[in-house]
């Protein structure tokens, strides 16, 4: 009789630990990464950068952490967002040219927090004539429930 209770509460435990995991996923499940969010939500942040750039107004821009690192071609890295922002800013001051951005690819981690991006970007004069274009990669992080450039680079296609 012990044996068969014993039994009893051992297949009883199982039961409940199979059915508590199943639960937990379908909670996982139901809050699933919607990556095609996620890539609109990157081109948008892209888009605005673009958009402030090419007024000028970098001051409002959002797109870089406080902590982030930009690696331009053929120059050392730009460490933080006053040094990326003073770098963007001297560009524009003698330059009529506009960005564009394309997000191609996103990369999001299981809990929605990381995001590496992959895209090109396309550099015209005021005539719309291509001047440059090439690829970047940026990886973003979450904080404080928005996403912000932690890391990006860049390379041209034509060497400019």
């Amino acid at each position: 009789m012990k044996k068969m209770i014993l039994k009893v509460a051992v297949m009883g435990s199982l039961a409940i630990l199979i059915f508590a995991c199943n639960g937990n996923q379908a909670k996982l499940d139901s809050t699933a990464i919607d990556k095609e969010q996620i890539k609109k939500d990157i081109q948008a942040k892209e888009d605005a950068f673009a958009d402030l750039y090419n007024k000028g107004e970098l001051k409002e821009i959002g797109y870089y952490a406080d902590d982030a690192v930009s690696y331009l071609q053929n120059r050392k890295p730009l460490v933080g967002r006053d040094s990326i922002v003073a770098f963007l800013k001297n560009d524009i001051i003698s330059n009529t040219d506009k960005i564009s951005f394309k997000t191609r690819e996103v990369f999001v981690s299981s809990d929605g927090n990381m995001v590496i991006e992959l895209g090109s970007f396309k550099v015209t004069d005021s005539f719309n004539n291509p001047l440059n274009t090439g690829n970047y990669m940026s990886y973003f992080e979450k904080r404080n429930g928005k996403y912000v450039a932690v890391r990006d680079m860049s390379a041209s296609d034509n060497g400019n």
